[in-house]
């Protein structure tokens, strides 16, 4: 039998999965990938084969009470139909929010879930939805060993000055802190960076992980020693429904003379600004793309998304202390012809120059010249994930036959 092991990403109506083979001395090999969404309500299931071929498709009504236990154990259920002489070995979890505690992936036991459900404030969208599928695994598949990955680890290495606000030394001691976010794509374009420039991998590069959720990292020598997120998933860029960096002034203003209560305050921040709250139209740059000619809203939106980039990479630079590369990554960065030009176009200064036909034909190279490149590299969290977890169980065999 050859053991596998699942990857899981969960959000609040939705698991997406991937299935990766785990031969003995070789890199886990993707097998299958696919998603559940509209848990909870009319729930859908897709899974594709590695050319991307559709191999099954399910669909469940409103009334099915269709949630993540029910994905996780028809997910199995899958497994075992289409087995082909394999053996489930475990389970790898994306996991946002790691603290201080966690700087390296994980196994699980009770102790941990228990620390990483103390860290729910710092996550609230997010960490709630990535244990939930931890705690179900452990009472409908006991023994099976699971893998916490986090996306907070990969920036550990920043220096105490990097990580520091300037608050009281009591809250710094209570973890108020600056973490970042996307460390598990970070990783994954710090581990491939030397596939496409080998200068770049020993350089001074700025990640612009643009997608829903965006945040910019500084890698030096592959390292991150400073990114723009930082307590929670809030700060640094607008994002598709989160405000970015925002005077906390703002947040008495709401509290006090809005007369929101902390919950309302919070729903708005996470789920009503970004480019949706600035457009009052949509959270999709391709909406917003569509209707930016004739919608003065929409512009508006995508003019502030390209400029607060411009102004954050700038300040990564500083960081650096200059630029070897650029590398744009995730939905918008690696599909956005448009968010890409406007980003390069406000960084001439730094000795970027845009090669339009790369751009548009989607090249990996898409500038020109001998200065500092600007590259388009697609990200793989889950493969990060699959890597993490194998080096974690060290190539242990422990399987539950699925």
């Amino acid at each position: 039998m050859t053991p596998v092991l699942i990857v899981l990403n969960a959000g609040s109506s939705s698991l997406k999965f991937q299935v990766f083979d785990m031969l003995d001395g070789a890199a886990p090999r993707l097998v299958w990938k696919g998603l559940y969404e509209g848990l909870g309500g009319s729930a859908h299931f897709l899974v594709k084969d590695t050319s991307g071929s559709v191999l099954d498709e399910m669909t469940w009504g409103s009334d099915d009470r269709f949630g993540h236990e029910q994905a996780l154990m028809h997910l199995v259920s899958w497994l075992r139909q289409h087995q082909e002489g394999r053996e489930l070995a475990a389970i790898g979890h994306r996991v946002v929010h790691g603290g201080e505690a966690f700087t390296r992936p994980v196994l699980v036991d009770e102790a941990v879930i228990q620390s990483l459900e103390a860290l729910v404030p710092l996550a609230p969208l997010h960490q709630p939805h990535n244990l939930e599928p931890i705690r179900i695994v452990r009472r409908r598949l006991p023994g099976m060993p699971q893998v916490a990955c986090f996306d907070t680890a990969f920036h550990q290495t920043q220096s105490e000055i990097a990580s520091l606000f300037a608050l009281p030394r009591e809250m710094r001691e209570r973890g108020v802190r600056r973490y970042g976010f996307h460390g598990l794509s970070y990783d994954y374009i710090s581990s491939v960076l030397k596939d496409y420039d080998p200068r770049l991998a020993g350089g001074r590069v700025v990640v612009a992980h643009l997608g829903n959720g965006a945040s910019l990292c500084a890698l030096k020598d592959g390292v991150s020693i400073a990114t723009t997120m930082g307590f929670s998933a809030l700060d640094g860029l607008p994002m598709g429904t989160r405000c970015g960096a925002v005077d906390a002034g703002v947040v008495f203003f709401m509290l006090r003379e809005m007369k929101l209560s902390p919950e309302e305050a919070e729903r708005v921040l996470y789920t009503k600004s970004g480019l949706l709250g600035v457009s009052g139209i949509s959270n999709d740059m391709r909406v917003l793309r569509s209707k930016a000619a004739t919608n003065a809203d929409a512009k508006r939106a995508i003019d502030l998304f390209v400029y607060r980039i411009t102004r954050e990479i700038g300040s990564l630079v500083a960081a650096l202390g200059g630029l070897d590369g650029l590398v744009f990554t995730a939905g918008i960065g690696e599909n956005d012809v448009a968010t890409r030009a406007e980003v390069i176009a406000g960084l001439a200064w730094a000795g970027l120059t845009l090669d339009e036909a790369a751009n548009r034909a989607g090249d990996p190279r898409i500038s020109s010249g001998s200065g500092s490149t600007a590259w388009v590299i697609p990200t793989n969290e889950e493969l990060v994930i699959a890597r993490q977890t194998r080096s974690v169980l060290g190539g242990a065999q422990t399987k539950l036959a699925i």
